[in-house]
């Protein structure tokens, strides 16, 4: 009987082991994902009040904490109706300016919008916002 027992405290040994290398390994993977919460991200939409169609979407990056804007980041938006079963829309900004992106993002439907902001910022860091677009027109 004391075999059995010892070799069921080794494999409860190793299923913890494993399980805390797996949390391990997932913590990390995290930190790496982590929001930044550190960064300021301004949105405007042109034409205001937006409209069905092309509108031009403009973005400002601001590093809150060194209170300058954050150039060389590579943008990408991702444009989403608030109800499902609607295609998202998608685009890439292009810097304007120190910290300024500028992307044309095609609302296909008159309602609210949620545009995904996707930013790979210079230090290797990731960003990522959501930010509502509320009202767009059919008009």
């Amino acid at each position: 009987m004391t075999f059995g027992r010892e070799s069921s405290l080794a494999r409860g040994s190793l299923v913890v082991a494993a399980v805390a290398c797996a949390c391990a390994l997932f913590g990390v993977a995290c930190r790496l994902t982590e929001p930044t919460p550190d960064f300021l991200v301004r949105l405007d939409v042109s034409p205001s009040p937006p409209r069905v169609g092309p509108a031009t979407v403009s973005l400002k990056l601001i590093d809150f904490l060194a209170s300058k804007p954050v150039s060389g980041a590579r943008v990408t938006l991702e444009g989403n109706m608030t109800h499902a079963g609607m295609t998202p829309v998608f685009a890439e900004a292009k810097e304007f300016e120190p910290g300024g992106y500028r992307a044309t993002l095609d609302f296909t439907m008159a309602g609210d919008w949620v545009v995904l902001v996707h930013a790979a910022l210079p230090d290797g860091r990731k960003l990522e916002r959501t930010l509502d677009v509320k009202g767009v027109r059919a008009d």
